[in-house]
């Protein structure tokens, strides 16, 4: 009876062994023939062949995070984060992939602007593996972000270290030039593009700025800006480093930069002139700030240029002489919250011709008005305000008299507007006198 007993536990075992290599079998069939589909760039049906190797072994590291990355590449965020979690409990602490899982899970959490917590995970996937090029550009990114550049430049650098050739960490580096250079490689950089002389030991302010001016420029494509403006650029405009290798990098010299900026300056003013901008015009256009975007040499400002590349899309991001500077959000935010104020205190709006016409009847000025006579003027932009006035005052009748006469001229065009008494104006009217005197503006 016992040899029977462990002949059956045999044969129970054996099958057990059988079916979990069949079952392993099947799954990777399975993982295949998802990973053939996402590299033809087959992404809805790979993610649903690898959904179906998780419903068959949901144990599977290796078929959630092929889960995962499809979903990641569909933009599929909340499901693609889910899976890769799901795939980190079911690792080994020894497992190769930790570094990777968490790399991606910052990758999400940046895609949803969730800062902190990508900084998070880029620096647990750099504990589990120091040399992950893909989390050291993530934590650059985000440091960059946070605005210590020369930080963000030590990331990339060290992304560079391990995989030269990433073209991310390599041009977010050459971005961040002017922030983390040494003066020592800021004139270096100036003497590549002739924009120094040779022999100079010294960095000054002017020359940290033009560096920045010209790095700036090349940033924007200027290289291939002066290639569309002559058949042959002159060699004196371009100097290419590296050349005929992986580094190839083409710098503009200070010639070149000069002659660029002359162009961008011309063909801005003909930009201008073509969208309806009169000649006259527009060497006094200013940016949204409502600072000049031409200088004196007739070359745009920093500004000026993205003014002018907003035009090219036929957007205006410039204002006319005659145009008055906009409010931002936060100045229209504090005049909103004036307004609410007096609301509360009882002030009514009133317009500009009522404000003009209270001046007329008292021959009060404006500042006299402010100060004694109850107006409040709020001031949006430098031509627009918003006026107010305040109804009556038991403790002080003066405060009161903008409203008075407000209401008075109301009362002409509508009869059953009531006008309210005002023991102090009618004191004055009773003696034919005006509220103030002609010509000073001075109450009596």
């Amino acid at each position: 009876m016992r040899l029977k007993i462990l002949f059956l536990l045999s044969l129970l075992f054996c099958f057990a062994d059988f079916a979990q290599n069949t079952f392993a079998a099947n799954n990777t069939v399975c993982l295949e023939k998802g990973k053939k589909l996402f590299a033809a760039k087959e992404y809805t049906q790979a993610k649903t062949t690898f959904e179906q190797c998780v419903k068959e072994d949901p144990a599977s590291v290796d078929a959630l995070l092929s889960l995962a990355g499809a979903d990641l590449t569909l933009e599929n965020l909340d499901e693609a984060e889910k899976n890769f979690q799901a795939a980190l409990k079911k690792m080994p602490r020894t497992s190769p992939y930790i570094s990777y899982t968490y790399s991606m899970l910052g990758d999400i959490a940046l895609k949803k602007q969730k800062n902190a917590d990508a900084l998070s995970f880029y620096s647990k996937s750099l504990e589990s593996n120091a040399a992950n090029v893909n989390s050291l550009v993530g934590k650059g990114v985000i440091t960059e972000y946070q605005g210590d550049k020369e930080e963000a430049a030590e990331f990339y650098r060290s992304a560079l270290a391990v995989e030269p050739l990433n073209l991310i960490a390599r041009q977010r580096l050459i971005n961040l030039e002017p922030d983390y250079f040494t003066d020592a490689e800021i004139l270096t950089a100036l003497k590549q593009r002739y924009a120094v002389p040779p022999d100079t030991q010294k960095l000054t302010d002017e020359q940290r700025q033009l560096f920045a001016d010209i790095h700036s420029a090349e940033q924007r494509k200027g290289v291939d800006y002066l290639k569309n403006k002559y058949t042959k650029v002159p060699v004196d405009y371009t100097v290419t480093l590296n050349k005929g290798t992986e580094f190839e990098r083409n710098l503009l010299t200070l010639e070149g930069y000069k002659a660029l900026e002359k162009h961008i300056g011309q063909d801005a003013i003909a930009v201008f002139q073509r969208i309806g901008v009169p000649i006259q015009s527009v060497f006094s256009l200013r940016d949204l700030k409502g600072e000049k975007i031409f200088k004196e040499d007739s070359t745009l400002t920093k500004s000026g240029f993205f003014v002018y590349t907003e035009a090219l899309q036929n957007r205006k991001a410039f204002l006319l002489p005659n145009e008055d500077v906009p409010p931002t959000s936060a100045k229209i935010e504090q005049v909103n919250r004036k307004i609410e104020e007096l609301r509360k205190q009882g002030y009514i709006q009133i317009s500009l011709s009522e404000k003009r016409k209270i001046e007329k009847e008292t021959f009060c000025s404006d500042e006299t008005l402010r100060k004694e006579l109850g107006l409040v003027v709020i001031p949006v932009t430098k031509k627009h305000r918003y006026y107010f006035v305040r109804p009556d005052d038991p403790a002080d009748a003066k405060k009161s008299v903008s409203y008075y006469y407000v209401m008075k001229n109301r009362a002409k065009r509508n009869p059953s507007v009531k006008v309210p008494s005002n023991s102090w104006v009618e004191s004055l009217q009773y003696y034919n006198y005006t509220v103030c005197l002609e010509g000073d503006g001075k109450t009596l």
